[in-house]
């Protein structure tokens, strides 16, 4: 439920409204905003009597609110949210931001080298897997906190933020240490213990959208993260599975300008696992970008035929410069400078 309050309530108004909600075992959420407050009721189990609230003094409007996200809902948060990781804003009205790096850290070699190659070229955050969860228990699992310790330590050398995921809620901790910006991978987007977990620090989190996952069933899952107190969270589209082989996942870009009009969260795009094809990344990166997402996620490696996961849709260095000019003439195409970064 939300309960809008006249442009001229006062704030002991305000405060009888909550103390109303109280009375009724629910929590008052107020939410400022320039013309007036309004108030999320949280904590109901279904519909709310709001006979006790509608006719209070201030009160304008008592809207009932079904979506299971509420908090993450532009009904209860009409301004979009701007996220700031280090000192690169992520949002609407901001320069679409490109976050780089390999799949998996590998070595401080590999790690340092990528680094440096694509802070070059323009990425504003650089991206590195330290924890894996692959398919196979066979496969190569990521050099885990030595993977971590490697990638801070290329970001320290470059000054660039650095993205990663983090898998387990006892290695939030350890993870957010180090990195500025902690990912949810998508088998791990229901993973609620997690969320909870992550929703308790004040890092921002990057949750991508499960590969078999609704939209409604993805703005849940960020719920639980900023139900426990974070609202620095960046929704993240890495395709959706589908009944099509010819790519890894299918990238649903419908879900961009849809999940900006259902949510105040930025959004961004993961092109490299949404289509598993090195040759599909720069299209499917630029569109994106003309669907209005956020910034895009692009896995860039130095030898990607020898890359220890996911060479087949790694970047060379050389491809990825070649995106970041395209990626630069679009932005200004759009009406973005590098300065609105």
């Amino acid at each position: 439920m939300l309960i809008v309050m006249h442009h001229k309530a006062g704030d002991k108004q305000i405060e009888a409204v909550v103390k109303a909600v109280a009375v009724l075992g629910l929590t008052a959420a107020p939410i400022p905003g320039s013309e007036r407050t309004a108030i999320g009721v949280l904590g109901n189990k279904g519909y709310v009597d709001d006979s006790t609230i509608r006719d209070l003094p201030g009160v304008q409007e008592v809207i009932h609110v079904s979506k299971p996200y509420k908090l993450v809902s532009r009904d209860f948060h009409p301004r979009n949210t701007v996220v700031r990781v280090g000192d690169v804003e992520i949002g609407e009205g901001r320069c679409p931001v490109v976050v780089a790096g390999p799949c998996a850290v590998e070595s401080e070699e590999q790690i340092v080298k990528t680094a440096k190659a694509v802070k070059k070229a323009g990425a504003l955050l650089l991206r590195g897997g330290a924890f894996k969860p692959r398919t196979g228990p066979h496969t190569f699992q990521g050099l885990r906190e030595e993977g971590l310790l490697l990638l801070a330590k290329a970001g320290k050398m470059t000054g660039l933020p650095i993205v990663t995921e983090v898998m387990s809620p006892d290695t939030v901790g350890l993870v957010a240490e180090h990195a500025d910006l902690l990912q949810v991978g998508a088998r791990n987007m229901q993973n609620f213990d997690l969320l909870r977990e992550l929703g308790r620090i004040r890092k921002p989190v990057l949750l991508k959208r499960g590969m078999s996952a609704t939209l409604e069933e993805f703005l849940a899952a960020a719920e639980y993260i900023l139900d426990e107190g974070n609202h620095n969270v960046i929704l993240c589209e890495r395709g959706i599975r589908t009944f099509e082989t010819a790519t890894r996942n299918t990238l649903d870009l419908s879900v961009v300008p849809l999940a900006k009009e259902l949510s105040h969260l930025p959004i961004m795009v993961d092109p490299s696992h949404a289509t598993g094809k090195r040759s599909l990344v720069s299209p499917m990166a630029k569109a994106a970008l003309v669907a209005g997402a956020h910034g895009v996620l692009v896995e860039v490696h130095p030898e990607p035929e020898k890359a220890l996961s996911d060479g087949p849709q790694s970047l060379t260095f050389a491809g990825f410069e070649r995106l970041m000019e395209e990626v630069k003439r679009l932005n200004a195409f759009l009406g973005f400078s590098e300065k609105a970064s």
